[in-house]
């Protein structure tokens, strides 16, 4: 079991900046791919980044690209999203989640086997 507590989110006025943290705890040796999620129109989530534990390899949505930027602390079993020049657009709620079969960072939320719990995001115009 792995168990993922998100935390920094908050309410920031657009082209403000906030950092989530994505704590793991628990059976970590095993997460190959953290991602961080967010709901869209017409889809239960979409991956907004994600970054293999191992390298650090990442990937971005491209409504954020050059505006997040994910990264991690093996130390910590953390990881963090950066979020800046932030709008309107980028509110809702930003779920950590975990991958542990296969080091590929996949876009598809059904394929990740560990969540967290959320942590809301709200950019005020």
């Amino acid at each position: 079991q792995v168990q993922l507590v998100e935390s920094g989110g908050g309410l920031v006025q657009a082209g403000g900046s906030l950092r989530l943290s994505c704590a793991a705890s628990g059976r970590t040796f095993s997460n190959n791919v953290m991602a961080w999620f967010r709901p869209a129109p017409g889809k239960e989530r979409e991956i907004v980044a994600g970054i293999r534990w191992s390298g650090g390899t990442t990937y971005y949505a491209d409504s954020v690209k050059g505006r997040f930027t994910i990264s991690r602390d093996n130390a910590k079993n953390t990881v963090y999203l950066q979020m800046n020049s932030l709008k309107p657009d980028d509110t809702a709620v930003y779920y950590c989640a975990v991958r542990r079969a296969g080091a590929a960072i996949i876009t598809t939320p059904l394929l990740y086997d560990y969540w967290g719990q959320g942590t809301q995001v709200t950019v005020s115009s």
